[in-house]
């Protein structure tokens, strides 16, 4: 499984120009699913998305890198991106290949959801529609320092 995941103050998602999904404060994961993964991968996914800790302090906000979207009590949107998978080593028009169909691709997807509702709060957790064309609009929370960098 491969997955982009963004802090973000917002996200949404649109379909037939009707917004479908939308959080506040949290994260925007774009879930890949490959021909290989398993259940145990999504687990380790599932792990590293509600630990990582990738927002500010709560007590001291000047301290980057301290807090989990679980501390700060954020939300999570996934949406399905097989495109993640793509394999861009060979020309110039991408192979999917790699990527899960989309029948098996969907039921692993759903189990990802339904384990990391269970793992959080399930009213945190929103998505897109699988295999609908989507517009998806975030807005980055970005700044700070890296320790050491300027």
């Amino acid at each position: 499984m491969r997955a982009i995941i963004q802090r973000v103050t917002a996200a949404s998602v649109t379909v037939d120009n009707a917004v479908i999904s939308q959080i506040s404060r949290g994260l925007m994961v774009l879930v890949g699913i490959g021909t290989d993964d398993t259940a145990s991968d999504a687990s380790v996914l599932i792990n590293k998305i509600l630990n990582l800790r990738v927002f500010n302090d709560l007590v001291e906000p000047e301290k980057m890198w301290k807090a989990s979207v679980k501390d700060i009590d954020g939300e999570i949107l996934c949406v399905s991106q097989f495109t993640l998978l793509a394999n861009t080593t060979e020309g110039n028009k991408p192979d999917f290949h790699r990527a899960m169909s989309a029948e098996s691709s969907q039921v692993m997807y759903a189990a990802f959801l339904d384990q990391l509702r269970q793992a959080y709060q399930t009213e945190k957790i929103k998505d897109g529609r699988f295999g609908a064309m989507m517009n998806v609009s975030l807005t980055n929370e970005v700044g700070g320092k890296i320790q050491g960098y300027n």
